[in-house]
């Protein structure tokens, strides 16, 4: 949740006078995964060692918000590109909402990844951002959720079509698609910058990051209508709509959501609790006035 990590390495970040980049966490890993996929298209060898390398001709400093471990591909690879990159001596900050020991907790071969934590544990600073008063600074000002619409009735669609008829006029409609890595992405109803989604359509199908951020790039304002509760069960999909929040909040994407639940009682599967609240956080902020007053 919002309690001020971002802003403090943030600021941090903006005072250090010395080749840098920031990434947030997901995008940092799209890059280093397509860069993979190029390179070893031409046979060729090392290709974690030249990604590195060409990262430290760019940066001494690598900053990566939102670190968080969710798949496999991510846990099997991070240790070594980690100790390529403290070989290098590319200094790293990092902000998370989970501890080290805690990454990955209860994936899949977990026991390949404690390396990676062994190697995080023996070279870094560790500092945790305690608040005796904890206040989501991300609400501040907000008094309630004004772009967000429960629970699912006559009247709350009303609203919602007609805020969307709002954004919309004078638009032309344009079936959007584009390839990701050879997967055809559609958005069946985009108008010119503004896109409105089923959370079936955009959560509950065999896509994730790097559409996510296609659609970030092409959009201006986000529908998503009928946000379930989340439980162990649809764990898979929660995790996807976390990885969309994170991305629309990065590039500040305003949304209107619908759902049958308050934010609050939209429940989460236990082993993303503690990210999930980070995600209704972010909610708060992306569907108040502070993001975008029509």
């Amino acid at each position: 949740m919002g309690v001020g990590k971002t802003m403090i390495l943030d600021f941090f970040y903006n005072n250090i006078n010395i080749p840098k980049q920031r990434f947030h966490f997901n995008e940092f890993m799209i890059s280093f995964h397509d860069f993979r996929h190029d390179y070893e298209k031409k046979n060729k060898d090392n290709s974690i060692e030249t990604f590195v390398k060409d990262l430290k001709k760019r940066a001494n400093l690598l900053y990566l918000d939102e670190f968080q471990v969710t798949n496999i591909v991510d846990a099997m690879i991070l240790g070594k590109l980690f100790e390529i990159i403290i070989k290098e001596n590319i200094l790293i900050i990092i902000t998370s909402n989970t501890k080290i020991e805690d990454l990955y907790k209860d994936g899949l071969q977990r026991e390949q990844f404690l390396p990676f934590i062994s190697l995080i544990n023996n070279f870094s600073i560790k500092h945790e951002l305690v608040i005796d008063h904890v206040t989501d600074y991300r609400k501040i000002g907000i008094t309630k959720l004004k772009r967000y619409l429960f629970p699912l009735n006559e009247d709350k669609n009303f609203q919602l079509k007609q805020f969307f008829r709002k954004l919309t006029k004078n638009k032309k409609i344009d079936n959007k698609k584009f390839l990701v890595k050879g997967r055809e992405v559609r958005i069946e109803n985009y108008y010119e910058g503004v896109a409105k989604f089923k959370f079936s359509e955009i959560c509950e199908k065999n896509i994730g990051g790097e559409d996510y951020i296609k659609i970030a790039e092409i959009c201006d304002f986000v529908f998503i209508e009928n946000i379930p509760k989340f439980d162990d069960e649809n764990r898979n999909a929660q995790q996807r709509f976390i990885t969309l929040i994170d991305i629309f909040y990065e590039k500040k994407i305003p949304l209107l959501i619908s759902s049958n639940f308050h934010l609050d009682e939209l429940g989460s599967s236990l082993s993303l609790r503690e990210p999930f609240k980070r995600t209704k956080s972010r909610i708060y902020e992306l569907t108040s006035p502070k993001i975008y007053t029509p």
